[in-house]
Protein backbone atom coordinates (compact mmCIF):
# COMPACT_ATOMS: atom_id res chain seq x y z
CA UNK A 1 0.00 0.00 0.00
CA UNK A 2 3.03 2.74 1.05
CA UNK A 3 4.16 1.87 -3.16
CA UNK A 4 0.39 2.90 -4.19
CA UNK A 5 -0.28 6.22 -5.37
CA UNK A 6 -2.70 8.93 -3.62
CA UNK A 7 -5.23 8.69 -6.20
CA UNK A 8 -5.35 4.68 -6.16
CA UNK A 9 -5.60 4.60 -2.91
CA UNK A 10 -8.50 6.70 -2.75
CA UNK A 11 -10.51 5.61 -5.40
CA UNK A 12 -10.44 1.68 -4.06
CA UNK A 13 -11.42 3.31 -0.40
CA UNK A 14 -14.81 4.89 -2.75
CA UNK A 15 -14.64 1.26 -3.88
CA UNK A 16 -14.85 -0.30 -1.04
CA UNK A 17 -17.24 2.22 0.87
CA UNK A 18 -19.26 2.11 -1.82
CA UNK A 19 -19.88 -1.82 -1.77
CA UNK A 20 -19.70 -1.50 2.33
CA UNK A 21 -23.56 0.75 1.60
CA UNK A 22 -24.68 -1.48 -0.73
CA UNK A 23 -24.36 -4.63 1.67
CA UNK A 24 -25.93 -2.62 4.20
CA UNK A 25 -28.95 -1.94 2.48
CA UNK A 26 -29.40 -5.92 1.88
CA UNK A 27 -28.73 -7.01 5.36
CA UNK A 28 -32.30 -6.84 6.96
CA UNK A 29 -30.80 -7.90 10.56
CA UNK A 30 -27.73 -6.80 12.86
CA UNK A 31 -24.32 -7.35 11.64
CA UNK A 32 -22.69 -10.04 13.88
CA UNK A 33 -18.36 -9.78 14.06
CA UNK A 34 -16.46 -12.32 15.00
CA UNK A 35 -13.80 -12.00 17.63
CA UNK A 36 -11.01 -11.28 15.13
CA UNK A 37 -13.44 -8.51 13.39
CA UNK A 38 -13.64 -6.50 16.72
CA UNK A 39 -9.89 -6.51 17.37
CA UNK A 40 -9.45 -5.73 14.11
CA UNK A 41 -11.85 -2.76 14.26
CA UNK A 42 -10.17 -1.62 17.66
CA UNK A 43 -7.01 -1.69 16.10
CA UNK A 44 -7.58 0.79 13.39
CA UNK A 45 -10.02 3.17 15.49
CA UNK A 46 -7.10 5.24 16.40
CA UNK A 47 -6.08 5.48 13.16
CA UNK A 48 -8.82 7.33 12.02
CA UNK A 49 -10.26 10.74 12.62
CA UNK A 50 -12.81 11.03 15.23
CA UNK A 51 -14.49 13.53 12.92
CA UNK A 52 -15.23 10.93 9.67
CA UNK A 53 -15.70 7.77 12.16
CA UNK A 54 -19.64 7.54 11.61
CA UNK A 55 -18.52 7.20 7.84
CA UNK A 56 -15.60 4.63 8.21
CA UNK A 57 -16.98 2.17 11.03
CA UNK A 58 -19.96 0.70 11.31
CA UNK A 59 -19.85 0.51 14.95
CA UNK A 60 -19.63 3.51 17.80
CA UNK A 61 -17.11 4.39 20.26
CA UNK A 62 -19.46 2.97 22.97
CA UNK A 63 -19.23 -0.25 20.86
CA UNK A 64 -16.07 -0.48 21.07
CA UNK A 65 -15.61 -0.10 24.79
CA UNK A 66 -18.48 -2.37 25.28
CA UNK A 67 -16.35 -5.08 23.45
CA UNK A 68 -13.13 -4.45 25.61
CA UNK A 69 -15.48 -4.75 29.13
CA UNK A 70 -16.70 -8.07 27.70
CA UNK A 71 -13.22 -9.12 27.01
CA UNK A 72 -12.14 -8.52 30.09
CA UNK A 73 -14.50 -9.77 31.90
CA UNK A 74 -14.44 -12.93 30.15
CA UNK A 75 -10.50 -13.73 31.09
CA UNK A 76 -11.99 -13.50 34.97
CA UNK A 77 -14.88 -16.10 34.39
CA UNK A 78 -14.31 -19.58 35.19
CA UNK A 79 -17.79 -20.31 35.05
CA UNK A 80 -17.23 -22.46 32.11
CA UNK A 81 -14.31 -24.23 33.83
CA UNK A 82 -16.27 -25.04 36.98
CA UNK A 83 -17.37 -28.37 37.69
CA UNK A 84 -20.92 -28.86 39.05
CA UNK A 85 -21.23 -30.52 42.43
CA UNK A 86 -19.02 -31.84 45.04
CA UNK A 87 -15.57 -32.88 43.59
CA UNK A 88 -14.61 -36.25 43.67
CA UNK A 89 -12.84 -38.12 46.52
CA UNK A 90 -9.49 -39.51 45.39
CA UNK A 91 -8.85 -42.74 44.64
CA UNK A 92 -5.97 -42.75 47.54
CA UNK A 93 -8.49 -41.75 50.30
CA UNK A 94 -11.29 -44.18 49.36
CA UNK A 95 -8.17 -46.87 49.67
CA UNK A 96 -7.45 -45.77 53.15
CA UNK A 97 -11.01 -45.28 54.10
CA UNK A 98 -11.95 -49.14 53.27
CA UNK A 99 -8.31 -50.22 54.91
CA UNK A 100 -9.24 -48.45 58.18
CA UNK A 101 -12.92 -50.42 57.99
CA UNK A 102 -11.07 -53.61 57.28
CA UNK A 103 -8.53 -53.42 59.82
CA UNK A 104 -11.39 -51.67 62.82
CA UNK A 105 -14.69 -53.48 62.24
CA UNK A 106 -15.50 -52.09 65.24
CA UNK A 107 -14.94 -48.40 64.00
CA UNK A 108 -18.21 -46.47 62.44
CA UNK A 109 -18.04 -43.84 59.87
CA UNK A 110 -17.92 -41.25 62.35
CA UNK A 111 -14.75 -43.01 64.01
CA UNK A 112 -12.91 -43.82 60.98
CA UNK A 113 -13.76 -39.90 59.63
CA UNK A 114 -11.74 -38.45 63.31
CA UNK A 115 -8.95 -40.93 62.28
CA UNK A 116 -8.80 -39.64 58.41
CA UNK A 117 -9.03 -35.60 60.28
CA UNK A 118 -6.05 -36.61 62.76
CA UNK A 119 -3.84 -37.28 59.75
CA UNK A 120 -4.73 -34.48 57.84
CA UNK A 121 -7.29 -35.88 55.97
CA UNK A 122 -10.28 -33.46 55.96
CA UNK A 123 -13.74 -35.42 54.97
CA UNK A 124 -17.32 -34.94 55.80
CA UNK A 125 -18.71 -38.63 57.48
CA UNK A 126 -21.48 -38.57 54.99
CA UNK A 127 -18.83 -39.12 52.49
CA UNK A 128 -17.24 -41.63 54.22
CA UNK A 129 -20.51 -43.68 55.02
CA UNK A 130 -21.07 -43.10 51.44
CA UNK A 131 -17.73 -44.80 50.54
CA UNK A 132 -18.37 -47.86 53.11
CA UNK A 133 -21.82 -48.68 51.34
CA UNK A 134 -20.68 -48.55 47.99
CA UNK A 135 -18.40 -50.74 48.77
CA UNK A 136 -20.71 -53.09 50.73
CA UNK A 137 -19.14 -52.65 54.17
CA UNK A 138 -21.73 -51.71 57.14
CA UNK A 139 -20.98 -47.79 58.04
CA UNK A 140 -22.14 -48.44 61.51
CA UNK A 141 -19.59 -50.00 64.27
CA UNK A 142 -19.92 -53.90 64.06
CA UNK A 143 -21.60 -54.79 67.72
CA UNK A 144 -20.53 -58.62 68.39
CA UNK A 145 -17.21 -59.50 69.08
CA UNK A 146 -14.18 -60.60 67.60
CA UNK A 147 -13.78 -63.11 65.11
CA UNK A 148 -11.67 -66.06 66.56
CA UNK A 149 -8.48 -64.81 63.55
CA UNK A 150 -8.93 -61.65 65.40
CA UNK A 151 -8.77 -62.82 68.84
CA UNK A 152 -5.58 -65.09 68.30
CA UNK A 153 -3.78 -62.06 66.33
CA UNK A 154 -4.84 -59.70 68.99
CA UNK A 155 -3.53 -62.31 72.09
CA UNK A 156 -0.54 -63.39 69.72
CA UNK A 157 1.77 -62.63 71.86
CA UNK A 158 0.83 -64.92 75.16
CA UNK A 159 -0.36 -67.90 73.20
CA UNK A 160 1.07 -71.24 72.58
CA UNK A 161 -0.86 -74.05 70.97
CA UNK A 162 -0.32 -77.83 71.77
CA UNK A 163 -0.88 -80.32 69.26
CA UNK A 164 0.13 -84.10 68.40
CA UNK A 165 2.27 -85.26 65.66
CA UNK A 166 2.21 -89.05 64.56
CA UNK A 167 4.63 -90.40 62.09
CA UNK A 168 5.24 -94.29 61.04
CA UNK A 169 8.47 -95.85 60.77
CA UNK A 170 9.68 -98.12 58.11
CA UNK A 171 8.48 -101.18 59.63
CA UNK A 172 5.13 -99.72 59.54
CA UNK A 173 4.92 -98.67 63.76
CA UNK A 174 3.30 -95.61 64.33
CA UNK A 175 5.11 -93.11 66.96
CA UNK A 176 3.58 -89.93 68.57
CA UNK A 177 5.29 -86.46 69.19
CA UNK A 178 4.01 -83.96 70.88
CA UNK A 179 4.86 -80.13 69.86
CA UNK A 180 4.29 -76.52 71.20
CA UNK A 181 4.09 -73.20 68.92
CA UNK A 182 4.13 -69.81 70.13
CA UNK A 183 2.05 -67.77 68.21
CA UNK A 184 4.22 -64.59 68.48
CA UNK A 185 7.57 -66.09 67.70
CA UNK A 186 6.64 -68.78 65.75
CA UNK A 187 9.35 -70.96 67.95
CA UNK A 188 8.49 -74.55 67.65
CA UNK A 189 9.12 -76.89 70.84
CA UNK A 190 8.64 -80.67 70.12
CA UNK A 191 9.10 -82.02 73.52
CA UNK A 192 9.36 -85.89 73.03
CA UNK A 193 8.42 -88.71 71.04
CA UNK A 194 7.11 -91.91 72.14
CA UNK A 195 5.05 -95.23 70.65
CA UNK A 196 2.12 -94.93 73.71
CA UNK A 197 1.18 -91.42 74.47
CA UNK A 198 -0.78 -91.89 78.03
CA UNK A 199 -1.62 -88.78 80.36
CA UNK A 200 1.03 -89.17 82.87
CA UNK A 201 3.66 -89.26 79.83
CA UNK A 202 1.64 -86.06 79.03
CA UNK A 203 1.76 -84.03 81.77
CA UNK A 204 5.63 -85.13 81.96
CA UNK A 205 6.01 -83.01 78.56
CA UNK A 206 4.38 -80.06 79.85
CA UNK A 207 6.57 -79.95 83.28
CA UNK A 208 9.82 -79.98 80.96
CA UNK A 209 8.04 -77.27 78.88
CA UNK A 210 7.05 -75.39 81.95
CA UNK A 211 10.64 -75.82 83.15
CA UNK A 212 11.56 -73.54 80.01
CA UNK A 213 9.07 -70.96 79.38
CA UNK A 214 10.26 -69.88 83.09
CA UNK A 215 12.56 -67.97 81.49
CA UNK A 216 10.55 -65.89 78.62
CA UNK A 217 10.40 -61.99 79.88
CA UNK A 218 6.70 -61.86 78.85
CA UNK A 219 4.76 -64.66 80.15
CA UNK A 220 2.23 -66.82 78.33
CA UNK A 221 -1.91 -66.06 79.00
CA UNK A 222 -3.37 -68.82 76.87
CA UNK A 223 -2.77 -72.41 76.02
CA UNK A 224 -4.76 -74.00 72.74
CA UNK A 225 -5.22 -77.45 72.47
CA UNK A 226 -7.68 -79.78 70.91
CA UNK A 227 -10.26 -82.39 73.05
CA UNK A 228 -7.95 -85.05 73.14
CA UNK A 229 -8.09 -87.69 76.14
CA UNK A 230 -4.49 -87.97 76.21
CA UNK A 231 -4.22 -84.54 78.04
CA UNK A 232 -5.83 -84.83 80.98
CA UNK A 233 -6.47 -82.66 83.86
CA UNK A 234 -3.43 -82.92 85.19
CA UNK A 235 -1.32 -81.76 81.65
CA UNK A 236 -3.75 -78.45 82.33
CA UNK A 237 -2.88 -78.26 85.99
CA UNK A 238 0.68 -78.18 85.18
CA UNK A 239 -0.29 -74.78 83.10
CA UNK A 240 -3.07 -73.02 85.16
CA UNK A 241 -0.21 -73.34 87.81
CA UNK A 242 1.98 -70.54 85.94
CA UNK A 243 -1.18 -68.41 85.84
CA UNK A 244 -1.78 -69.73 81.91
CA UNK A 245 -5.46 -70.41 81.00
CA UNK A 246 -6.36 -73.46 78.90
CA UNK A 247 -8.85 -72.99 75.95
CA UNK A 248 -9.90 -76.27 74.64
CA UNK A 249 -11.18 -75.89 70.53
CA UNK A 250 -14.66 -76.92 69.57
CA UNK A 251 -15.26 -80.42 68.50
CA UNK A 252 -13.94 -81.35 65.04
CA UNK A 253 -12.26 -77.81 64.27
CA UNK A 254 -8.73 -78.00 63.68
CA UNK A 255 -8.83 -74.67 62.17
CA UNK A 256 -9.35 -72.95 65.36
CA UNK A 257 -5.51 -74.24 66.22
CA UNK A 258 -4.15 -73.46 62.31
CA UNK A 259 -0.99 -72.18 63.21
CA UNK A 260 0.18 -75.71 64.70
CA UNK A 261 -1.36 -77.64 62.12
CA UNK A 262 0.51 -75.68 59.21
CA UNK A 263 3.80 -76.19 60.95
CA UNK A 264 2.83 -80.06 61.59
CA UNK A 265 2.16 -79.75 58.13
CA UNK A 266 5.28 -77.98 57.39
CA UNK A 267 7.34 -80.75 59.10
CA UNK A 268 5.48 -83.67 56.75
CA UNK A 269 6.31 -81.56 53.90
CA UNK A 270 9.94 -80.42 54.30
CA UNK A 271 10.99 -83.44 56.46
CA UNK A 272 9.09 -86.70 57.10
CA UNK A 273 7.92 -87.25 53.47
CA UNK A 274 11.29 -87.74 52.48
CA UNK A 275 12.88 -89.46 55.25
CA UNK A 276 12.34 -93.08 56.87
CA UNK A 277 12.36 -93.56 60.43
CA UNK A 278 13.51 -96.25 61.87
CA UNK A 279 12.94 -96.09 65.34
CA UNK A 280 12.13 -94.33 68.48
CA UNK A 281 15.43 -92.38 69.08
CA UNK A 282 15.91 -91.79 65.42
CA UNK A 283 12.98 -89.50 65.02
CA UNK A 284 13.69 -88.14 67.88
CA UNK A 285 17.27 -86.98 66.95
CA UNK A 286 15.34 -86.06 63.42
CA UNK A 287 12.77 -83.99 64.95
CA UNK A 288 15.31 -82.25 67.52
CA UNK A 289 17.43 -81.52 64.54
CA UNK A 290 15.04 -80.24 62.34
CA UNK A 291 13.78 -78.13 65.28
CA UNK A 292 16.66 -76.49 65.66
CA UNK A 293 16.91 -75.43 62.18
CA UNK A 294 13.55 -74.16 62.14
CA UNK A 295 13.71 -71.79 65.28
CA UNK A 296 17.08 -70.48 64.37
CA UNK A 297 17.79 -70.57 60.10
CA UNK A 298 14.14 -71.33 58.51
CA UNK A 299 12.64 -67.74 57.17
CA UNK A 300 9.13 -67.01 58.39
CA UNK A 301 6.29 -65.08 55.99
CA UNK A 302 4.37 -63.97 59.38
CA UNK A 303 7.74 -62.46 60.71
CA UNK A 304 9.01 -61.01 57.76
CA UNK A 305 10.93 -63.60 56.74
CA UNK A 306 12.95 -63.60 60.07
CA UNK A 307 13.65 -66.94 61.98
CA UNK A 308 12.12 -67.53 65.26
CA UNK A 309 14.99 -66.33 67.30
CA UNK A 310 16.34 -64.02 64.91
CA UNK A 311 15.43 -60.18 66.14
CA UNK A 312 16.63 -58.22 63.15
CA UNK A 313 17.63 -58.65 59.41
CA UNK A 314 21.31 -58.82 58.49
CA UNK A 315 22.65 -55.46 56.99
CA UNK A 316 22.12 -55.33 52.71
CA UNK A 317 24.71 -56.69 50.26
CA UNK A 318 25.09 -54.80 47.55
CA UNK A 319 28.43 -56.17 46.04
CA UNK A 320 28.34 -59.88 45.70
CA UNK A 321 31.83 -60.45 44.09
CA UNK A 322 33.54 -60.61 47.24
CA UNK A 323 30.90 -62.46 49.38
CA UNK A 324 30.92 -66.44 49.13
CA UNK A 325 28.26 -68.53 50.40
CA UNK A 326 28.92 -71.65 52.96
CA UNK A 327 26.60 -74.21 52.88
CA UNK A 328 25.75 -76.57 55.83
CA UNK A 329 24.08 -79.94 54.94
CA UNK A 330 21.19 -80.94 57.86
CA UNK A 331 20.42 -84.48 57.62
CA UNK A 332 22.41 -85.77 55.43
CA UNK A 333 21.76 -82.80 52.47
CA UNK A 334 18.20 -82.86 52.81
CA UNK A 335 17.67 -79.48 54.18
CA UNK A 336 20.31 -76.61 53.28
CA UNK A 337 21.63 -73.90 55.68
CA UNK A 338 23.85 -70.82 53.82
CA UNK A 339 25.78 -68.13 55.47
CA UNK A 340 27.90 -65.72 54.55
CA UNK A 341 31.98 -66.86 54.68
CA UNK A 342 32.53 -63.26 55.77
Amino acid sequence: MLLRSEAAKDAELLVLRHENAVLRRQLAGPVRYEPADRFWFAALSGLVDRRRWQEVFPVTPGTLLAWHRRLIAGRWDYTARRQIGRPPTRAAIRALILRLAEENPRWGHRRIQGELARLGHRIAPSTVWQILHAAGVDPAPRCRGPTWREFLTAQADGIIAADFLHLDTVLGKRLYALAFLEHRTRRLRITGVTTHPTREWTTQQARNLAADLGHRTKPLRFLLRDRDGKYGQAFDAVFQADDIRVIKNAPQAPRMNAHCERVIDTIRRELLDHILITGEAHAQRVLTTYEDHYNRHRPHQARDQLPPEAQQHPAAVHDLDPHRLLRTRILGGLINEYKDAA
